[in-house]
């Protein structure tokens, strides 16, 4: 990645016999990512909730490419019975896993729970990518030059993490638990790259936002203003798909990212352009909400890490 020649998705080595599993694959970034991946030859688990919904995104880029490896699997992130059936069959059908894009999300939607009875963002956006993670962290291991690449957003700046209130019983703030959730998800990339490097593990832990785009994040969540806002008005300002999906592909399969970097936009307020290095907020990076978050993910959802034991 140079400032001379901007990063774009012809940029991304041929990733031929590589195996990513991508949240959230059958629209917007998840859409864009796969479509990039699939170009340069890699296989692509879509995980998606709606199995139609994925079949349809293969049909799509198959149009384009065909030969496309690809293959959909249902995957709820917001139940974690779901979560645990997703890895399970993986394990049957696949010895290794190379890269994981933690991509899909909620946001701003009224108050709900999920199955187990935790808020829907903090579920969706961390939880189950935390035990989606955790539950396939072996096959990771096993992988080549293997990566999990975690999407966060510009507004985990913006957001604080309620340990006291974490599922919202007290007051909920659609946009606030969205800011809360794309925290959660900076502080666990951060927490993970900390861990995995303590126990020697292989596997890099990086963080990407796609800065402003437009998908069906800002329009099937939201109600009220925060859809008229982020859903219309605001949507001329946003970047395409293709390019706010550009520093998750950067930090899946550029050779030379490292273990614990943020990718971002590189233009005004990190909003649109090409991928760079950004800056973790202060809270993102900092080790003790780091601990208390993984604890209390582990609790939440009964999944504990396995990592390798240091040499």
């Amino acid at each position: 990645m140079t400032q001379q020649q901007e990063w774009t998705a012809e940029h991304i080595p041929d990733q031929s016999e590589r195996v990513f599993i991508v949240t959230g694959a059958n629209s917007g970034l998840g859409l864009a990512t796969t479509r990039a991946l699939a170009r340069q030859g890699g296989h692509v688990i879509l995980a998606v909730r709606d199995e139609e919904k994925g079949h349809r995104a293969v049909a799509e880029i198959t149009a384009e490419q065909p030969g496309a490896g690809l293959e959909v699997r249902r995957l709820d992130l917001a139940d974690l019975d779901s979560v645990r059936g997703f890895a399970d069959q993986l394990h049957a059908d696949h010895p290794r896993l190379d890269v994981l894009v933690n991509n899909a999300g909620v946001m701003a939607p009224p108050r709900s729970l999920s199955a187990q009875g935790h808020e829907s963002q903090f579920a969706c956006n961390h939880l189950g990518h935390f035990a989606l993670t955790g539950l396939l962290l072996d096959l990771l291991t096993a992988g080549r030059d293997p990566r999990v690449v975690t999407v966060s957003s510009v507004n985990h700046r913006k957001g604080s993490i309620n340990f006291d209130d974490i599922h919202g019983e007290r007051g909920y703030s659609p946009m606030t638990f969205y800011d809360q959730s794309k925290l959660a998800n900076a502080v666990f990339g951060q927490e993970l790259h900390r861990r995995l490097t303590g126990a020697g593990s292989p596997v890099r832990s990086l963080l990407a936002h796609p800065g402003y785009t437009a998908t069906n994040l800002q329009t099937s969540g939201p109600v009220g203003m925060v859809k008229l806002l982020f859903g219309r008005i605001l949507t001329p300002l946003a970047q395409s798909p293709a390019r706010g999906a550009l520093p998750q592909l950067y930090a899946a399969t550029d050779p030379n990212v490292e273990g614990g970097q943020f990718i971002g936009p590189d233009g005004m307020a990190e909003l649109r352009g090409g991928p760079t290095r950004v800056r973790l907020s202060p809270a993102a990076a900092d080790a003790e909400t780091g601990r208390r978050l993984w604890e209390l993910s582990e609790q939440l959802t009964n999944v504990r890490f396995v990592f390798p034991t240091p040499v």
